[in-house]
């Protein structure tokens, strides 16, 4: 009986075991995304306190390099979505818009690690294909739509177990018109198209200020 009972004990661990294993993957699914570090507490220690062109928006390195509120999740949500979409070649580098979103990025090193610059890479043109946008004074700004925290998130939050969603983790998808305008043969020329993705960040009070956790696939957002 006491091996019948220790067998029991051991399948019903195997059983456990898989279940969140199994969550977690249907979850990286639906978000596009690893999701490690969405599922991690931090440590303490670690963390530290051509159509017409619309009107053309301030200037990309106006956008502050931190957000106004650290402590808002949905203002965090827009600021990112802000630092990572408007950028002008004539003034900045790909790497501006990465060192400023890496800059309030999980700061523990128990997260995502280097994911959110993989993510932050998608969005951006490589190297060559900027200095070619440079040619043509290229830049490029979103108009936000809404940020809503998507139905997918609050089931993902009501079907977790304690400790399987860092404290304050958030998700807000990000909808709106991405513009770009810049010179084709000596001829101001434009675009405008609609973009979708979603931004994951924590907040309170696994971190004093928000943290970016994560970003959707380019137009994959979670929903």
């Amino acid at each position: 009986m006491k091996h019948v009972r220790e067998d029991d004990h051991k399948n019903h661990q195997a059983r456990s075991v898989t279940l969140v294993i199994a969550f977690i993957v249907v979850i990286a699914i639906a978000i596009g995304v690893g999701v490690y570090g969405l599922f991690l507490a931090p440590n303490p220690e670690a963390a530290p306190t051509a159509t017409p062109a619309p009107e053309p928006p301030p200037s990309a390195t106006d956008v502050p390099a931190t957000p106004r509120s650290m402590t808002d999740p949905e203002r965090f949500a827009r600021w990112a979505a802000s630092a990572l979409f408007d950028w002008d070649t004539a003034s900045m580098n790909p790497s501006d818009v990465t060192d400023k979103l890496m800059a309030v990025a999980d700061p523990t090193g128990e997260g995502e690690g280097a994911g959110p610059a993989s993510d932050i890479g998608n969005y951006l043109p490589d190297a060559a294909t900027w200095v070619k946008l440079r040619g043509y004074s290229t830049r490029q700004w979103i108009e936000i739509e809404t940020a809503v925290v998507p139905e997918a998130w609050h089931q993902a939050a009501a079907d977790a177990v304690p400790g399987q969603i860092l404290p304050g983790a958030v998700a807000y998808t990000i909808t709106g018109t991405r513009h770009r305008e810049g010179v084709w043969e000596k001829q101001p020329t434009s675009y405008s198209g609609e973009v979708s993705f979603t931004v994951f960040a924590a907040c309170a009070p696994s971190f004093p200020e928000c943290r970016l956790l994560r970003l959707s696939q380019p137009d994959n957002p979670l929903q």
